[in-house]
Order: C-alpha cells, then sequence, then structure tokens
C-alpha cells in the first residue's frame, strides 16, 4: 500500500511482479480515497492467503490480486517474505510533483503491526 504527498488521501494497492508492474504498464491495482489518511489512525490489513491477497481499509476491502495463473512470475507470493514499512521522501512517483521542504521535519508514527498465521 502506497500513499503519495501530492496525492492526499488516495492509498493506493498493488501488486509487484515480474509480469505485473509499472514499468512495462501491466500493474494490478486500485486506489481508495481515505480524507483523512494523514491526520488519524487508520487500520491497513492485508489479507494474504495461498490463492488471493485481499488489501483492506478499516474494514474496508478495495484490492483483491488473485492466484489465476499460478506461475512465478505473477505469483511470487509463496515465498518467504519481509515486512517493511517505508516513510520515503521522493522518488520516481513521489517526487514527480517536486518536494515542498517547508513541511519538513516530519514525524512517522505507526501505532502496531500484527502478524497472524492461519495453522
Amino acid at each position: 500500500m502506497e500513499h503519495v504527498g501530492y496525492h492526499q488521501g488516495f492509498i493506493h494497492a498493488s501488486a509487484h511482479t515480474k509480469n505485473y508492474n509499472h514499468k512495462i504498464n501491466t500493474q494490478k491495482t486500485d486506489t481508495l480515497f481515505v480524507k483523512d489518511a494523514s491526520e488519524k489512525f487508520h487500520v491497513y490489513k492485508a489479507d494474504w492467503t495461498p490463492e488471493k491477497i485481499d488489501i483492506y481499509v478499516d474494514d474496508k476491502k478495495f484490492f483483491t490480486y488473485e492466484n489465476r495463473e499460478k506461475t512465478y512470475g505473477a505469483w511470487p507470493f509463496d515465498q518467504p517474505y519481509f515486512i517493511i514499512l517505508n516513510l520515503a521522501v521522493g522518488g520516481f512517483w513521489g517526487g514527480k510533483e517536486g518536494i515542498d521542504d517547508s513541511i519538513f521535519p516530519q514525524k512517522y508514527y505507526i501505532d502496531y503491526v500484527r502478524v497472524y498465521q492461519n495453522k
């Protein structure tokens, strides 16, 4: 999930794979508008099973990526992964409209991270 500063309130969910990505314009993605995304805490959730990944904000599902092709190029999500929480400034997408230096310094608050595994 991503939130780009110059596009306030729009939360993006995307599956990044060899077959589906922005570099070859085949990305699988969707967007949800969350009016106060930068002002209040919200619950972001990825429900990841061998069949699909569902993405939610505050219990509202807005993106599903299904394991339809059963190939590594389309579904590399049966390998071990790490959780990365990243506050990026600039870059190809986030820096596209420039960076307003007057917003610094900033703070990045994470209330909690939970991981559950079905048995």
